[in-house]
């Protein structure tokens, strides 16, 4: 076999196509390409090729050890029988459909990959594919396929006296102008920079908690929204460092206080009609929208175990904050798990969606979309029936009410959603087993480091991990 054939795993024509990209990218002064994908327990992992090395990346990937499956954010690692010892190897094949010269990091270039084992077949593991597969499920058993965007919490910081602190990197109150004012040539930077990549940024605020921001991209195929999510970080981390600030992503940076959110927003369309809206169910859903809201809704306590995975997590999942804790519905009700946004009249075919509010950013992004997307469709698949909405705080409720209503509180540990989890066959099924022990064994072992922890001590812990 030449040095120029692929080995099972490349894509057909990626050799020449890479080949062609690496002298453009070389032209433009790249000089390596970041290869990106986001491990068990949501951390960014990368390995990186020279320019000139791109078309041997395409043809035969780039080794890495299959043990990150089981690392935890601090990097230690844990076991399942199949992963977290130091034998094998996979190859990381990069999309060159998602490649992308950084704009923030000049001289650089980014693309997701996919991770395939050395024989060429598709690593049990891969988030990236398991996404891809459910999609390709939804499609042949239900024609339909999805619109998705992640939302991209953080807070900026500047350098603490201890180095490791949370020292705001912004003044001023929730969304108000003082803030925007205050980091304005860094926001301006960013929105040049994701721009001039492509990325279509739909808004760009200051959040609420201290020194927090928020972008909102615009929707795309499943993994896509996944790449965009990954990338979008890689981004506001590169322009942010190129002003002197400090990011973080996760889910929370103090034990009190709101935290970042990472909301999951999906459409399900068929034959370019959004299920969403134009139906005859309640705020125009259709019976099969209805039925896919349900089933989420049914799945939401086994499913923060995808989508608040960290010990952090659970400093921002609390009642009355807006992180939609409680197994309810409601048209834009921001404190229900499940938001129904039906758009503003005369772009609700295109706009009307759900928002799942439970997610932070410590979650894997591919991961993610693959339970939620695999919840809805089993919902779809039963035609299971979508329960009362909820208006206001559940909170509230009374305990006879909220019975009633089949509203109930999510997890509060993430022990509690590991169990969960290990009850739910859908869930399990959809991720395959190596890939579902890998997230009971991480999501165990975070529970574990953080044994001990007061809140703060938590916040601490994970402050600069994501």
């Amino acid at each position: 076999m030449s040095e120029s054939d692929p080995v099972p795993g490349g894509r057909p024509g990626d050799v020449e196509r890479a080949t062609a990209l690496s002298g453009e990218l070389t032209g433009q002064g790249v000089h390596g390409v970041v290869l990106a994908y986001v491990d068990t327990a949501g951390i960014a992992r990368v390995k990186t090729v020279p320019t000139a090395k791109l078309a041997a990346a395409a043809a035969w990937g780039v080794g890495m050890s299959p043990v990150f499956d089981t690392f935890l954010a601090d990097d230690s690692i844990v076991t399942t029988d199949v992963l977290g010892s130091p034998d094998g190897d996979l190859r990381l094949y990069p999309d060159l459909d998602r490649l992308t010269a950084l704009a923030a990091q000049p001289g650089w270039a980014w693309a997701p990959v996919d991770r395939i084992t050395q024989e060429g077949a598709p690593h049990p593991a891969c988030g990236r594919t398991v996404l891809r597969r459910t999609m390709s499920k939804a499609a042949a058993r239900h024609g339909i396929t999805f619109r998705a965007a992640v939302e991209i919490e953080w807070i900026v910081a500047r350098e603490g006296t201890d180095g490791d602190a949370f020292v705001p990197g912004a003044s001023g109150p929730a969304y108000g102008a003082a803030r925007q004012v205050e980091l304005s040539d860094c926001a301006a930077d960013l929105l040049a920079a994701l721009a001039a990549q492509g990325v279509d940024v739909e808004q760009f605020h200051p959040e609420y908690a201290a020194g927090q921001f928020e972008v909102s991209v615009g929707a795309l195929d499943p993994v896509a929204a996944a790449d965009h999510s990954v990338l979008v970080r890689q981004t506001i981390r590169a322009v942010a460092r190129r002003h002197g600030l400090r990011v973080s992503f996760a889910p929370a940076v103090l034990g009190q206080g709101v935290g970042n959110g990472g909301h999951l927003h999906l459409s399900a369309w068929r034959d370019g009609t959004n299920l969403h809206a134009g139906g005859t169910g309640r705020y125009g859903m259709t019976a099969e929208a209805e039925s896919f809201v349900a089933g989420v809704l049914g799945h939401l306590p086994a499913l923060t175990a995808m989508t608040a995975p960290s010990p952090a997590s659970r400093l921002r999942l609390r009642p009355s904050q807006w992180a939609g804790v409680f197994t309810a519905w409601g048209r834009e009700t921001r404190e229900a798990a499940l938001r129904i946004v039906t758009g503003t009249t005369g772009v609700r075919d295109r706009a009307a969606n759900l928002e799942v509010k439970p997610v932070d950013l410590a979650a894997n992004p591919y991961l993610a979309l693959a339970s939620v997307i695999a919840a809805g469709l089993d919902g779809l698949s039963a035609s299971a029936p979508l329960p009362a909405e909820t208006t206001g705080d559940p909170s509230g409720l009374g305990a006879d009410e909220a019975a009633a209503r089949g509203v109930r509180r999510l997890p509060v540990t993430l022990t509690e959603s590991v169990e969960a989890f290990r009850a739910d066959g859908v869930l399990r099924e959809a991720l395959g087993g190596v890939l579902a022990d890998a997230v009971i064994a991480v999501r165990l072992g975070e529970a574990r480091s953080a044994e001990g922890l007061d809140d703060d001590g938590v916040a601490a812990a994970y402050r600069w991990k994501y």
